[in-house]
């Protein structure tokens, strides 16, 4: 098995809280915002862009994402989770899904690939050697956060915010979906 091969049999996301400083620099975000623009992306629309968020720009965002909490009358026990990933973060990657109009490439089509961009950071993110995982929440859908705290177009939104540092900790397993479970062979 190639060693490409295991890394994706046990690759596991690092959950944010436990991330810790040094954050990769500026050079080796660029690298990995480089492997991540190598995903599939049918007809080279780029549907997609980043935002780098450092450790100033996410505390910028903690009270922003605090006060739409609040105005969105959202749960209150799940506020501080929600609004953490900016009080708390230390670098993340907003990937943005920017749909282009297409005649040929479906809107749903580019989304997907703003998602395999998603995963495609993270993996890359992982595999050299980064505690790194893959966050939304209500802040990468509220216009209002998006707008006024990222500067995004009306038809733009957030499909994930990738938060990449040192770990401090392994990650811990967790339940795997029922692969045969989920599947159904069509022979004829």
């Amino acid at each position: 098995m190639t060693d490409a091969l295991t890394f994706l049999q046990t690759r596991r996301s690092t959950p944010a809280k436990t991330l810790r400083k040094p954050v990769p620099t500026r050079p080796e975000i660029e690298a990995l915002l480089t492997i991540a623009a190598r995903s599939p992306d049918h007809k080279k629309l780029e549907p997609w862009r980043f935002i780098v968020l450092s450790e100033a720009a996410l505390k910028r965002l903690g009270p922003l994402a605090e006060s739409r909490y609040d105005a969105l009358d959202l749960p209150a026990d799940k506020r501080a989770k929600t609004c953490s990933q900016f009080n708390d973060g230390l670098l993340a990657v907003a990937v943005i899904a920017s749909p282009r109009p297409s005649d040929l490439v479906p809107e749903a089509e580019q989304i997907l690939s703003a998602g395999a961009v998603c995963l495609a950071l993270l993996n890359g993110a992982l595999a050299s050697g980064w505690g790194a995982n893959w966050l939304s929440g209500p802040m990468a859908h509220d216009r209002a956060f998006l707008e006024t705290g990222l500067g995004l177009a009306p038809h733009e939104f957030v499909a994930g915010f990738i938060h990449i540092a040192t770990r401090s900790a392994t990650p811990p397993e967790r339940p795997r979906p029922d692969v045969p479970g989920l599947t159904t062979w069509l022979e004829v």
